[in-house]
């Protein structure tokens, strides 16, 4: 099969189309025929040579969708249907972690720790997949799949998501952010968001964000405290972390929840600790989901509630442009591989 793979760390340079070996499903396995599969940071960090051991070399491509062309031993059933997978692997780990006497692998993340959908085919879990309704395309669900659980987890299971609540979202150009800005909005919350560029404030704006900001030319700290006549903020879902962190405290309101589910900007938040307690704010971490979770987002994807935007759609052989595009922050939402043309 043809594939997307680097060898080794480095520039999108590395990255390159060529033959690999056509994975084959174990028992309780799938393997898919790949009609789309979508870029996500964890791509960029992960060619630059993220600290953490992955299969090299490496194919990425969390979010798969696509046709279950075979099927090891318990998964027959799948064979035929169009899918698209959670990229979440033993996300039970979280819960189980917590009791000293229960093992269970940890998590991973398809297309991390194992190899992904930038590729003709890849496999998956039975366990894992989820089934398109007809005729649903391919690149929205590969679009929606880890964006859409991450912003659905930080907003409503970590975050406690309600109707008529105060709700900032950070980097709101980014695939997980435009789904938190459109969650939040079909919450009923009023909803604060930050990008860049007045271009992306209007795409912003029209994904339902009630106030945005363009953070190159607006004090939008000062613009919150504006609006919400000093009260602040009741939620903030972040990816932005290290460079706007004591902003985002401040433009807490009491009782206010900050959630953190990245940090492009750096890892070494600073804190105020008199402003967490007389506040009594609380400072949380959340990361993809559950698979309920993921089923319950796909679900707001599939009726039409949400959906992803796609900046481009790209043929396979583009993979190194995708990751040149991503790296360079001109993307709003979300870059789409697209193999079925990759020999053509």
């Amino acid at each position: 099969m043809l594939a997307a793979v680097f060898h080794e760390n480095g520039g999108p340079e590395v990255v390159r189309v060529e033959e690999m070996d056509t994975p084959r499903p174990r028992p309780a396995e799938v393997r898919i025929r790949v009609e789309a599969s979508s870029m996500n940071h964890l791509d960029l960090w992960m060619r630059r040579g993220l600290p953490i051991e992955i299969p090299m070399p490496h194919i990425g491509g969390s979010d798969i969708a696509g046709t279950v062309v075979e099927a090891g031993v318990g998964a027959e059933d799948w064979i035929g249907k169009r899918v698209v997978a959670d990229p979440s692997l033993n996300y039970q780990w979280y819960e189980v972690a917590r009791f000293p006497r229960m093992h269970m692998e940890p998590f991973q993340v398809i297309g991390e720790h194992t190899q992904g959908g930038f590729a003709e085919f890849a496999v998956a879990p039975a366990a894992n997949l989820v089934e398109l309704p007809d005729g649903f395309p391919a690149a929205t669900a590969a679009a929606a799949a880890l964006v859409a659980v991450t912003a659905w987890r930080g907003l409503v299971t970590r975050g406690g998501l309600e109707k008529g609540r105060r709700v900032l979202i950070t980097g709101a150009s980014g695939g997980v952010s435009t789904m938190a800005v459109q969650f939040a909005r079909v919450a009923g919350a009023e909803v604060f968001a930050v990008t860049s560029t007045a271009e992306n404030v209007e795409r912003v704006r029209a994904l339902g964000a009630h106030h945005v900001f363009d953070r190159t030319t607006t004090d939008w700290g000062r613009e919150i405290h504006r609006i919400t006549e000093k009260r602040g903020v009741d939620l903030c879902l972040d990816s932005v972390g290290e460079a706007i962190w004591p902003q985002l405290l401040r433009g807490l309101a009491v009782g206010g929840r900050l959630v953190s589910f990245g940090a492009t900007t750096g890892a070494a938040g600073k804190v105020d600790i008199r402003l967490l307690f007389w506040r009594q704010l609380s400072i949380m971490g959340s990361t993809m989901g559950t698979p309920d979770e993921f089923r319950e987002a796909m679900d707001m994807v599939f009726s039409g509630k949400v959906t992803p935007p796609i900046h481009a759609v790209l043929p396979l052989h583009e993979a190194r442009r995708a990751h040149e595009m991503l790296e360079a922050g001109d993307v709003f939402g979300k870059l789409v591989l697209d193999p079925t043309g990759a020999r053509s």
